[in-house]
């Protein structure tokens, strides 16, 4: 009988781009993909390490896994990602319901460890997570044919006191150009349209392979591939932001008005002592510079609340911080103490209740923001990716170049007769919350 095997994926869009690649190699060998877990008789969960909550995410879902081979057809459960290259021994000692256990650069071997696990010997393979993307390996796509993520870089070298990804990803690590540039068209090919370039750190892309910061003529080679619409950018990293980068991103009209830079906090004091590059006074001349040579830009940055130190005084300035600069989009977390890193030792931790409050706070202050913002795009015509029907009430709902796929908001498309996938012209004529509505412009 053909194996079925069902991958589960959590975490980031980088897990994703691993997870698809398993699902190619599994399906290579002949096994058959399945979308419903009752039906595998063989289940990968790619599991996320990053902060507590997606650990316990992690582990629940393992767990839940597990309970299929008393109540469906599961043969083998086996763990990969983050949580595995991290935590191997205490996994295989705590949760006997294991099978197999594969690290972040090893996966490429999947097919070993299944086949082992089938035979009854619990194989675990975590090396160095030093995987190349040289390789030509398939992949199975889990996102719609229109838009892909493409990982252009592995592991980090910034060193935040926060941060465990260097301990789970390793040293930073750039994809060659070829390499990237070579599966862009591929994936052109089969009807991708959007283009997003992920990385942990991806404004660094290049410097280790050429000696110099790529990432604007990257972005330009992929928009020149035939097929290819958007080009998305995610994580760009405040301290290699450069002004070549700033000219591609205003220039090229294949390159998305959209600029995913995850500052982390205001105040300098506390940036220090994450180890984060520059001051407030940096972030603030940075973004004015990207606003003014890129008009229309869609912003969003990620904040922590609740890092150890931080004042009543710290949130009071970082909430003003938040409302004079008016991000497009905003993410707010909560601090994660995370063993084995500087952050995890210092005084002053910030009680849980605190941080809960203080991330509210600021979601609060950014609903509003988020609405204004919203309003000044009533009266454009923009381009809409339509992603979905409501049959309903007769809308198409999709994205604009401004909002990344699941992360934010949606437009809602009234007007005419549209296609999945297709890219409309759409005027926008209201704003909510998070998400806008207009009409197909003939």
């Amino acid at each position: 009988m053909t194996e079925k095997v069902k991958v589960v994926t959590l975490g980031c869009e980088k897990n994703l781009v691993d997870s698809e690649i398993m699902s190619g190699l599994v399906h290579e060998r002949g096994y058959t993909l399945v979308s419903e877990k009752e039906e595998a008789t063989i289940i990968i969960v790619n599991t996320c390490g990053f902060i507590d909550a997606a650990k316990e995410e992690s582990v629940n879902t393992i767990l839940d896994m597990a309970e299929l081979k008393q109540t469906a057809n599961l043969k083998a459960l086996i763990v990969s990602g983050c949580l595995t290259q991290r935590y191997k021994e205490e996994l295989m000692k705590e949760m006997p319901e294991i099978d197999g256990i594969v690290g972040t650069g090893d996966f490429h071997k999947i097919n070993d460890i299944i086949d082992e696990a089938l035979k009854g010997r619990k194989p675990v393979l975590v090396g160095n997570p030093v995987f190349n993307y040289e390789q030509k390996l398939p992949r199975k796509m889990e996102t719609p044919r229109y838009t892909a993520y493409i990982k252009i870089a592995e592991g980090c070298d910034n060193a935040c006191t926060f941060c465990s990804i260097p301990i789970m990803r390793g040293k930073f690590r750039s994809r060659s150009m070829e390499s990237i540039l070579d599966e862009v068209g591929q994936l052109a090919s089969q009807g991708v349209k959007e283009i997003s370039l992920i990385a942990q750190d991806s404004t660094n892309y290049g410097t280790d392979l050429y000696d110099s910061f790529m990432l604007p003529t990257l972005m330009n080679k992929v928009s020149e591939v035939p097929g290819i619409e958007w080009v998305r950018l995610h994580y760009a990293y405040p301290g290699f932001f450069t002004d070549e980068l700033i000219d591609v991103m205003a220039s090229n009209p294949k390159v998305c008005k959209y600029v995913d830079m995850p500052l982390q906090h205001s105040e300098d004091s506390i940036l220090k002592r994450m180890r984060r590059p520059g001051r407030q006074r940096d972030a603030r001349e940075l973004i004015k510079k990207i606003r003014e040579r890129i008009p229309g830009v869609s912003l969003r940055t990620s904040i922590i609340v609740g890092f150890p130190g931080e004042t009543e005084e710290d949130f009071e300035n970082l909430k003003q911080f938040i409302r004079e600069i008016g991000f497009d989009r905003l993410g707010v977390f909560t601090y994660s103490k995370e063993e084995d890193t500087p952050a995890s030792r210092l005084p002053d931790q910030v009680p849980d209740d605190v941080k809960e409050f203080r991330q509210n706070m600021l979601m609060e202050i950014q609903r509003e923001i988020s609405n204004e913002r919203g309003g000044e795009r009533i009266g454009q015509v923009v381009d809409v990716l339509i992603e979905k029907y409501d049959g309903r009430s007769d809308v198409y709902i999709g994205r604009s170049q401004f909002d990344a796929p699941e992360i934010d908001g949606e437009v809602f498309v009234g007007g005419a007769k549209l296609t999945i996938g297709e890219i409309a012209k759409v005027r926008i004529t209201h704003s909510f919350e998070f998400d806008l509505s207009g009409e197909v412009v003939a």
